[in-house]
């Protein structure tokens, strides 16, 4: 059996997690795809697929060759561009995973144009707020906020954001403005309980490394809640600076302690591919960029 196709199968079954997805997406027979993972496994004396009646798991060594495999068909399609003098337009299927609301915010408009511009892609649109294990969950494009451990996966800054203090204009009025972090004491405070929650705020002022235990009078367990309720002029919560950025320019939130903001953090943009990465891939990275670029200055 031709091992390219048997290659394309195998990254079709990981990506969608199933046969019949897989089959669905490349056009085939159900049995076309249990007998071409079933030849790749017997050629390469290993299981590649953990199967129950419930769900498709890649195995270990199965991701493992995967992300071989995927480099593998990049460098077969970028040689095929190279030979025949032209640059393909970008057709495929991506999956593109971000934090929830940056994802809607600032991510989803990306899609938009990409898609508009390229009609012969489809993307799936992972928008958690959880660290996605990229090649876990087949993830192609990723947008992550934070400082990025050591790691094969390429990445490329696309701007910072800040994380702020924010209450109502009327609860400023009526209970006054903090004028340090000790002054938090004395205001309601809200928090979002999602999944880099902690009760320890951290601030920095002149060299100065400051970290308060907080008991928040309302925890929510989305970042929307949070700033819905701060603008409602139920307390203070702290947020990233582009989740409160429409309601700051509205005028209902107004940023506190502003002099007192650790360093920003920075924003990027990361994909899997350990050399060329296929020119969807590219094309989509070079889009978003363009978006991202201009929303975080």
């Amino acid at each position: 059996m031709d091992r390219i196709h048997q290659m394309q199968v195998l990254v079709a079954v990981a990506e969608e997690r199933g046969f019949s997805s897989a089959a669905r997406r490349l056009g085939l027979s159900g049995p076309a795809i249990t007998r071409a993972v079933a030849s790749l496994e017997e050629d390469l004396n290993v299981q590649l697929f953990k199967r129950t009646t419930r769900q498709v798991r890649i195995t270990e060594a199965g991701a493992r060759y995967l992300e071989d495999v995927k480099r593998i068909l990049s460098d077969i399609t970028e040689a095929e561009e190279t030979i025949s003098g032209t640059t393909a337009a970008p057709r495929g299927h991506l999956v593109v995973t971000a934090p929830t609301m940056f994802g809607r915010l600032h991510v989803m408009p990306g899609i938009a144009t990409f898609l508009k511009k390229f009609p012969e892609m489809t993307v799936d649109a992972l928008f958690l707020d959880r660290i996605v294990d990229m090649l876990e969950e087949g993830v192609d494009v990723g947008v992550r906020i934070g400082r990025l451990p050591d790691s094969s996966i390429r990445a490329r800054k696309v701007g910072e954001v800040r994380t702020v203090l924010v209450a109502s204009p009327d609860y400023l009025m009526a209970r006054g403005t903090p004028r340090s972090p000790q002054d938090l004491a004395k205001h309601a405070l809200i928090a979002a309980r999602t999944g880099n929650f902690s009760q320890a705020w951290g601030f920095s002022a002149e060299n100065r490394e400051i970290s308060l235990k907080v008991k928040p009078k309302l925890t929510a367990t989305s970042h929307d809640a949070v700033i819905e309720a701060a603008a409602n002029g139920l307390g203070i919560t702290r947020a990233l600076s582009y989740q409160v950025a429409p309601a700051v320019a509205e005028g209902r939130l107004m940023i506190v302690l502003g002099e007192w903001e650790q360093a920003p953090i920075p924003v990027h943009i990361i994909h899997r591919e350990d050399r060329s990465a296929p020119v969807k891939v590219r094309a989509f990275i070079d889009c978003l960029c363009g978006h991202l670029e201009a929303d975080l200055v």
